[in-house]
């Protein structure tokens, strides 16, 4: 599988999804995919399966304050050395996201800091609690509406 044929197959599956490419002299660039939400689970299958991207690199979250969250994840096909990059957006004041732990094993610890740290709640993830802070810790300090003089107990 190549770049060319992975776009070709993305842009088959999902004509909705936008594609952009790296610059054409960074042939490692990823591809980059905005989907809707509910293309987020079925476009992580197509890229496991048909794409050979088996690899769970990494998930994380952006706040972008009054457009919403985004949430991001990036999976490689290692023979072939393609990566994707995968990105959705949440509605201002929304904080549910499918979860891709049932597709990808390596999704579930990092869904898990994204809850901790965003407030995202993956819907279908195995053990959704968090995992960085103390269960009394009260909010989500990677949320810009998080006040960074918030008084906490000391981490312990």
């Amino acid at each position: 599988m190549t770049a060319d044929q992975a776009v070709t197959l993305i842009g088959e599956r999902f004509p909705e999804a936008q594609v952009e490419r790296g610059a054409p002299d960074r042939p490692g660039d990823p591809l980059v995919v905005s989907l809707r939400l509910d293309q987020w689970v079925p476009f992580a299958q197509v890229a496991k399966d048909a794409l050979g991207c088996r690899f769970f690199a990494f998930s994380t979250a952006v706040d972008w304050k009054e457009q919403g969250l985004d949430v991001i994840a990036r999976v490689d096909n290692l023979d072939d050395r393609v990566s994707v990059l995968m990105k959705t957006r949440l509605a201002a004041g929304a904080s549910s996201c499918p979860s891709l732990a049932p597709v990808y094993r390596g999704a579930d610890w990092m869904e898990r800091e994204c809850y901790d740290m965003f407030g995202i709640r993956f819907e279908g993830h195995p053990d959704l609690r968090r995992i960085l802070l103390s269960d009394d810790w009260e909010g989500h300090p990677l949320l810009k509406s998080y006040a960074v003089d918030t008084p906490h107990p000391p981490y312990r």
